[in-house]
């Protein structure tokens, strides 16, 4: 099972984070982070499916924080690649996208990628706020 999400910038990709860590009855088995330069992109594997309340309680999680989004095809393959076992630096670069995260949580991947971001920038944009 698998849910992708859309977030408006790092602090909700974060609460995301912490709350996925507190969650241990939902099986999870990976996040991959994406950013796409105005906003972020969450998937979500699960281990199994959700059942009610806790699927309620999830996704009620989720809308309130960001909203369902359909990758495109380039980012659907590259989310693929990454699940036959490619290396997150090879499928960046082979699909021209910035996978800050893959795996296990790892707060600290986002945190690092807009300190280094924002200091190339100069300024900080919204979506990195």
């Amino acid at each position: 099972m698998q849910y992708t999400y859309c977030f408006a910038n790092t602090s909700l990709v974060l609460r995301l984070m912490t709350y996925l860590s507190k969650q241990l009855s939902i099986g999870l088995m990976s996040v991959t982070v994406i950013y796409l330069v105005d906003r972020w992109v969450v998937r979500i594997k699960l281990r199994n499916e959700l059942l009610s309340p806790l699927r309620g309680n999830f996704l009620s999680f989720l809308n309130e924080n960001g909203y369902a989004f359909t990758l495109s095809a380039q980012n659907s393959d590259a989310l693929t690649a990454l699940d036959l076992g490619a290396s997150v630096a090879d499928v960046s670069k082979l699909y021209n996208v910035v996978i800050v995260s893959h795996g296990d949580l790892h707060p600290e991947d986002l945190d690092a990628f807009r300190q280094k971001f924002v200091r190339g920038l100069g300024y900080c944009p919204p979506s990195l706020s």
